[in-house]
């Protein structure tokens, strides 16, 4: 992604009409930051930590993945996995005084080495359950039906504020995706309330 926005092949991945959807909507999320995205958008990383809605947890610093065949992404070598979960944390806290310590595994890829090398970070590993569909989606009203069908009472749900060739349509499919939800008498929160709430205990 660094190289297509390097080579102007891109013009961001920064899509910061997501947050505009989730403000005027009065919506709470947790966002999963890789520590490169963090660099190259330092005022959205401000926007986000700046609102009372949003908290923001660590997705890794160079989102290599920590397992093989994991979308393409790699493979990050085991001896180098705590150090890159430790610079994510360090960037975060640059950023905010009170970021979690959520971790997110790039592609939601990890093995039982990947838990034990990063054991030592203290993060509290977070899956999810619900995989939007707007990676790399082409149909707005596709994800919606993806994220409605699949979600219930206590779900996690993954989508992404990069934009760009990655996810282009995450903020058009956000209104339709909230109002569903709410319909169905969901709240949406951020995962640390989740997790407090006594029926997940």
């Amino acid at each position: 992604m660094i190289a297509e926005l390097d080579r102007h092949e891109v013009a961001s991945f920064d899509n910061t009409a997501v947050l505009d959807v989730l403000d005027r909507l009065d919506v709470s999320a947790t966002f999963f930051l890789a520590g490169l995205w963090i660099e190259r958008y330092p005022d959205t990383v401000r926007r986000i930590v700046a609102d009372p809605k949003f908290e923001v947890a660590s997705h890794s610093y160079a989102h290599i993945a920590f397992a093989p065949r994991c979308y393409h992404l790699g493979v990050l070598p085991t001896s180098a996995m705590a150090a890159d979960v430790e610079r994510s944390e360090a960037l975060l806290h640059r950023f905010s005084d009170h970021p979690t310590r959520y971790f997110r595994f790039p592609g939601g890829c990890y093995t039982t080495t990947a838990l034990a090398a990063i054991a030592p970070t203290g993060v509290t590993v977070i899956g999810f359950d619900v995989a939007g569909g707007d990676a790399f989606g082409t149909s707005v009203q596709g994800i919606v039906r993806s994220v409605l069908r699949h979600t219930q009472n206590g779900s996690i749900i993954v989508l992404h504020i990069t934009g760009g060739n990655t996810a282009p349509l995450t903020a058009q499919a956000l209104p339709a995706v909230i109002a569903g939800l709410r319909a169905r008498g969901l709240r949406l929160v951020r995962v640390s309330e989740l997790l407090e709430a006594d029926d997940f205990r």
